[in-house]
């Protein structure tokens, strides 16, 4: 049984992704603090203790694991950006890794393939209509900073001579966290309207669909580099408020959240909402042969809010 070392494992998606590794008959292992609310972890979930900020890591943790899932980072949108929160973002997703590769090379241990999580922020938090594939430069706001930053740290494992594959992950569905919860509150209220312009296109795609692809890219040795990991058909802001609240059988209420409202609540954060891409799967589709259970917005609303 070869094992699966995930760091950020009990998140939104590595809480699902260790669910399916396990099914598959993966042993799963985390790269933990030990903190309370770790308490809750799976007991089949073999655990690591490590301190990024000490440098630490139990060297077992790469010993006795095959391959490497980097889901760590905090949240981007969890809290107001101060500089320090904004430090704080990148060095949560750099340092963590590289930590790692710092250790690999101590040890010489070489995992099989490695995944990383990552973000269409890359190519900028507002690029409009345009439509953006894996080939386009990246942005140079600051979200797009953090993807770069994250990215390039990432790429200290293919270096070592690891396959690596990275995710750009676009809105993920799911009611346990994410964007979908936030625009779940008013439209279950029944005031749910479109943010902003609501002209601004949102590349999505639904929980299943983002695990399914980090276990065939940790398996097929065909992935390798930068994947966007979006489902085939972005949406506007108005067309998921609208689909969802059709779903939920609510009233959709037409008049939009300007602006100037939510500019003075989120601050530089506001361009999380505010802003979009259109971003093309054009690797999933041209070069792989993944299969997605969730191409379409609305089949995805339906299996995602029939749980909730």
């Amino acid at each position: 049984m070869k094992q699966v070392l995930l760091t950020g494992g009990t998140g939104l998606i590595g809480t699902r992704l260790t669910e399916l590794l396990l099914e598959r008959g993966y042993a799963v292992a985390y790269l933990t603090r030990g903190s309370k609310s770790e308490a809750s972890i799976d007991p089949k979930v073999k655990q690591y203790r490590w301190d990024v900020n000490k440098q630490e890591l139990d060297e077992k943790a790469l010993a006795e694991s095959q391959y490497l899932i980097h889901l760590a980072g905090a949240g981007i949108a969890e809290g107001r950006w101060t500089d320090e929160r904004k430090q704080e973002i990148i060095d949560s997703r750099t340092k963590t890794i590289g930590l790692i590769a710092r250790k690999l090379r101590e040890t010489g241990h070489r995992f099989e393939s490695f995944v990383s999580a990552s973000g269409i922020s890359y190519y900028g938090a507002d690029t409009g209509a345009e439509w953006l594939s894996e080939q386009y430069t990246p942005g140079i706001d600051y979200l797009a900073d953090v993807v770069v930053q994250w990215e390039a740290a990432a790429d200290e494992l293919a270096a070592l001579g690891i396959r690596t594959s990275k995710l750009r992950t676009g809105i993920v569905l799911d009611t346990k966290g994410g964007a979908l919860k936030s625009f779940l509150i008013p439209v279950k209220l029944g005031i749910g309207s479109p943010l902003g312009s609501g002209k601004q296109y949102i590349s999505w795609i639904h929980t299943d669909d983002l695990c399914r692809m980090y276990i065939e890219a940790l398996e097929n040795p065909g992935w390798t580099g930068a994947y966007n990991a979006v489902a085939p058909h972005p949406v506007t802001n108005e067309e998921l408020v609208r689909t969802t609240a059709k779903v939920l059988h609510k009233p959709y209420w037409a008049p939009k959240v300007p602006d100037w409202v939510l500019k003075p609540l989120f601050g530089e954060m506001a361009v999380v909402v505010l802003g979009g891409n259109y971003v093309l799967n054009q690797r999933i589709r041209l070069e792989t042969d993944f299969q997605y259970l969730y191409p379409e917005l609305k089949p995805a609303l339906v299996s995602i809010l029939s749980k909730s």
